[in-house]
This record gives C-alpha cells, sequence and structure tokens, in this order.
C-alpha cells in the first residue's frame, strides 16, 4: 500500500464572537459539501447553531432585526435547509443538525480531506 505524504496548513484566523466563528465554520461546510449556500442562509444556520433553536418568537424577532430580514424570509431558508438535511425539527422546535453542531464557545480544528477519484474505464 503507497503510503501518500500529509500536508498540514496552517491558517489562524481569530475571530471576536461565537457568531462569527460559526459564520465561518458554516461557510467551509457549504463550500465543502457542494451545497451552495448564500450568505444568508448561512447566517441562519450559524444564529441557529448559536441560540439553540429559530423556533422561539424572540430568536427570529432578533434575527430579523440583526439581518434586516423577515419572518417570511426566515420559513423560506427554514424550509429549504429542512430539505439539506441542515435545519431540523426536534422536540418541535427547529435546530441545527447534530452531526453539524459544534460548540462554537471552544477552539476550532478542522481537518480536510481531498481525494482524488480515480475513474475506471
Amino acid at each position: 500500500m503507497e503510503n501518500k505524504p500529509t500536508r498540514v496548513q496552517r491558517f489562524n484566523k481569530d475571530l471576536s464572537t461565537e457568531l462569527e466563528i460559526a459564520k465561518r465554520y458554516y461557510s467551509i461546510v457549504s463550500v465543502m459539501g457542494d451545497l451552495e449556500l448564500t450568505e444568508r442562509e448561512i447566517q441562519l444556520v450559524a444564529f441557529t447553531a448559536i441560540k439553540g433553536n429559530i423556533s422561539y418568537s424572540s430568536n427570529r424577532e432578533e434575527f430579523c432585526k440583526e439581518y434586516n430580514s423577515s419572518s417570511p424570509t426566515i420559513n423560506n431558508i427554514i424550509s429549504k435547509l429542512k430539505k439539506k438535511n441542515l435545519l431540523i425539527k426536534d422536540s418541535g422546535k427547529i435546530k441545527v443538525n447534530p452531526r453539524i453542531l459544534l460548540d462554537f464557545n471552544q477552539e476550532i480544528t478542522l481537518i480536510l480531506n481531498f481525494k482524488k477519484n480515480e475513474i475506471q474505464g
């Protein structure tokens, strides 16, 4: 078996809030997963991750105020993100899928693996 080299590159980015870290993380998730999320969708996922859910009216109002958005826009985004399995309904609340939820209060180290797909034929 061939031993493939590992390349380590460190990109240090100091971000001042949990929300900034979450937005950066979900931007990477979007790119790596070919999800093609819009900036507003990334903002909503990040905001929901920090708040715990987007079901409470106070959370929705805060999001709308922070991002100059509206409740119908949030509903449309939630619908799209549920189809992509990024948001789920858990105990009657709309939350971030636990598979992509991190504790944004801690330092996060990401390891990315790029693999060339060898097509046979």
